[in-house]
């Protein structure tokens, strides 16, 4: 009964949204100067493509160099839906579409908790992707939102572990991302948990050689830049290990709450990551440090995998809840103030109350941190 009042809900509230040809129709034809026609041919699954005519296109809710993000209705369903260009179809060069189709594929093949879930892709009017709607925004809004505060350390430790899991599935896959930043991680409605989003760079590994211009300067790793330029075209190789050093800088940025290289433009940034300048690690804790030196390493081979990063952060973790667990709280205070005031036979008592409770607490605090690591 709830999912069919949620359902009425979102189609009652629907006028603020549009179809597809008339939200696109301002844009459709202004860049449609070049028409490729039929040149590339999709290889999409038609089980995986969905129809356009159910779906509604409400507001803008993020934007990328090639993409605008839009809040959406599919058959009633709240949706984000994700289009490449707005362009009609036969107007997007071969490029752009192998780069959609890519995605496509690859958003229907992972099975994540946290990973967006793929809804399915229309080719036609323009290319779209649409996905689950995450309602807590992106982390990187999050983090502005709370500036020049920083968030509660549990809380970005928990989100880097959510990130670690992710990736530690991608690339026992055999998948790079390649494009990991705060823009691309979307929060849950509650700001508890974090899912990975936009395929669009992400490729299968391979071996051998493949194009260095993937990712976003501030988060790209050493070894995809050149001090030196390379030939149009050029290649080097690296695997997936850039993805942890990209992990490293969001680490660092849930850790600061700051802007990596603020101040530097993308050529300065650059050249920065290639001399192997790293972030200040002066308001980093100190038994994180080491995990973050070691995932930004100049040296890919010296970078752990998303595997020890989870035991890592599991450890961190740990610690931080049994640090936590043994602060004294007012309660302790008072009857340690009442303990001390008499040595009669009812504060001995209560000590040996308070004694047996700490215990329990202990135990129980220890059982239910067990539990959540195993879930």
């Amino acid at each position: 009964m709830s999912g069919h009042s949620d359902d009425e809900h979102s189609c009652s509230n629907s006028n603020s949204f549009r179809t597809i040809s008339s939200a696109l129709s301002p844009f459709i034809g202004v860049h449609d100067d070049e028409d490729f026609g039929s040149e590339f041919v999709f290889k999409i699954e038609p089980s995986l493509l969905i129809d356009p005519r159910r779906l509604k296109i409400g507001e803008v809710i993020g934007e990328g160099s090639c993409s605008i993000v839009y809040q959406g209705l599919y058959d009633c369903q709240p949706v984000a839906v994700k289009i490449i260009q707005a362009s009609r179809t036969s107007a997007i060069s071969p490029e752009k579409k192998e780069i959609f189709q890519r995605e496509v594929m690859l958003l229907s093949r992972v099975n994540h908790e946290n990973v967006i879930q793929f809804i399915g892709a229309s080719t036609e009017p323009t290319l779209m992707i649409i996905t689950e709607l995450m309602k807590g925004g992106t982390l990187q809004k999050y983090l502005w939102s709370i500036r020049p505060e920083t968030p509660d350390l549990k809380f970005s430790l928990s989100l880097a572990l959510d990130l670690s899991r992710v990736m530690a599935y991608l690339h026992a896959n055999g998948i790079i991302h390649r494009d990991l930043k705060p823009s691309n991680l979307l929060l849950t409605e509650d700001k508890q948990r974090v899912k990975l989003a936009d395929f669009g760079l992400a490729r299968e590994e391979i071996s051998g050689e493949m194009t260095t211009e993937a990712g976003t300067y501030r988060w790209m790793a050493p070894e995809l830049f050149s001090i030196d330029p390379l030939p149009v075209g050029g290649k080097k190789c690296y695997d997936h290990k850039a993805d942890v050093y990209s992990f490293s800088i969001i680490l660092w940025e849930l850790l600061t709450n700051k802007t990596p290289f603020k101040g530097r433009n993308n050529v300065m940034v650059a050249y920065a990551t290639a001399k192997n300048i790293r972030p200040s690690l002066e308001d980093i804790p100190e038994d994180i440090a080491p995990l973050l030196q070691s995932c930004w390493a100049e040296d890919p081979n010296g970078r752990p995998e998303f595997t020890q990063i989870i035991d890592s952060l599991s450890n961190l973790l740990q610690t931080f809840v049994l640090k936590e667990s043994s602060l004294p709280n007012m309660d302790d205070k008072t009857e340690k103030e009442v303990d001390c005031a008499s040595d009669t036979s009812a504060s001995q008592s209560r000590r040996q109350h308070k004694a047996r409770r700490h215990r329990s607490s202990s135990f129980c605090l220890k059982c239910c941190y067990n539990f959540c690591l195993s879930d």
